[in-house]
């Protein structure tokens, strides 16, 4: 193989990984990014937080974020057997990451990265999980995915709205017993994940969500043309 390493600024460095080998099922190559962490245990890790990343930090001196990725496996577990078959929750994420990535395209900076960093994946995600514990799991059947979309919407404007939204995981005392969680988890002080964010940032996101959903077909069919595509960064 031939490895390489590149960086950028307030980005982790990725190691590319390319195959030197004849075989065609061999040429697929492979970047990983390389990002610190320390293990706290039953597969929870503090991960070194880029300057600029996506999970803005909640503090200027923040520099490490905790992973709780096997906690939010088996919350999705539980999901899975609580709700009904059909269930629509991942499908209502997939569809707001898209819509936010597509309403990003037409957007003039600076807000255009204030935009990714507000409704950062994990914002997204935690607003669904905060969302779905309000019950009933049942009418998130997939019959009333519209209905369950604009609730999320609607759920994830109100937040901006007040500037809260509290971490999913840390000091959640509501969590379903399936879902365990370490003592110090449960114990720690409740984290607000727009508390980085200014006033008049989270009313111009929570503006521009409800204008997105609103306009979601017209949005969808426009910048979905490849014109409007913006070229990936080269490494």
């Amino acid at each position: 193989c031939r490895i390489s390493l590149s960086a950028c600024p307030g980005r982790p460095p990725t190691l590319h990984i390319l195959p030197c080998s004849d075989y065609v099922c061999c040429h697929i190559s492979m970047a990983v990014r390389l990002i610190p962490a320390i293990p706290l245990g039953d597969a929870l890790y503090l991960t070194a937080l880029p300057p600029e990343g996506p999970q803005a930090p909640l503090a200027p001196e923040a520099l490490w974020g905790l992973n709780a990725s096997r906690q939010e496996q088996r919350l999705l577990s539980w999901l899975k057997e609580q709700a009904p078959a059909s269930s629509c929750h991942l499908k209502c994420l997939q569809i707001l990451k898209g819509l936010r990535d597509l309403r990003g395209q037409g957007l003039e900076e600076p807000f255009c990265s204030q935009w990714g960093r507000v409704l950062s994946s994990y914002v997204l995600k935690t607003a669904l999980f905060s969302l779905l514990l309000q019950g009933p799991l049942e009418a998130w059947d997939e019959r009333f995915l519209v209905e369950r979309l604009e609730d999320l919407v609607l759920y994830l404007r109100n937040c901006l709205r007040k500037q809260v939204l509290m971490h999913f995981f840390l000091g959640n005392t509501s969590l379903p017993e399936a879902v365990a969680l370490p003592r110090f988890l449960k114990e720690a002080a409740p984290v607000n994940l727009l508390a980085a964010f200014d006033g008049p940032t989270l009313d111009l996101a929570a503006f521009q969500l409800i204008n997105t959903w609103i306009q979601a077909p017209h949005i969808i069919r426009m910048y979905s043309s490849p014109r409007y595509l913006r070229p990936a960064l080269t490494p």
